[in-house]
């Protein structure tokens, strides 16, 4: 069977990924998600919406069980609630059927993705 040239090189950027773009590759895969089922809840496909948003929130709780509590509790708990907040306005967001609450996630989203992807562009480069 024939690989998918877009799925080999998006593994091969996985695996190579310093630890702050992998961030920002879940960021913006969840910012995805949610512009997806924006799209989906405008076209009133329920099926893909529901889909969507919930692919946003794995990410959403992948991330925050990757938080590191240990060197950076402050953060770690801001992220956590952060995260908590964010699944939980998508959760309602799909019971009400409300673009209102998914914009505010795509908000915060495109805002951790800034706010990441500056951080990444300051971080050395190992290789």
């Amino acid at each position: 069977m024939p690989t998918n040239p877009y799925s080999s090189y998006l593994e091969a950027a996985v695996l190579t990924a310093e630890p702050v773009e992998l961030v920002c590759m879940l960021y913006r895969a969840a910012l995805d998600a949610v512009s997806n089922s924006r799209s989906y809840l405008a076209s009133d496909q329920i099926a893909e919406r529901a889909e969507a948003i919930s692919k946003a929130m794995d990410i959403l709780r992948e991330l925050t069980f990757t938080l590191n509590h240990d060197s950076e509790p402050a953060m770690a708990r801001n992220l956590t609630e952060l995260y908590d907040y964010m699944q939980r306005t998508l959760l309602a967001a799909n019971i009400e059927q409300s673009d209102k609450k998914l914009a505010e996630v795509s908000g915060l989203l495109a805002n951790l993705v800034q706010a990441w992807e500056t951080v990444n562009s300051q971080q050395p480069r190992t290789s």
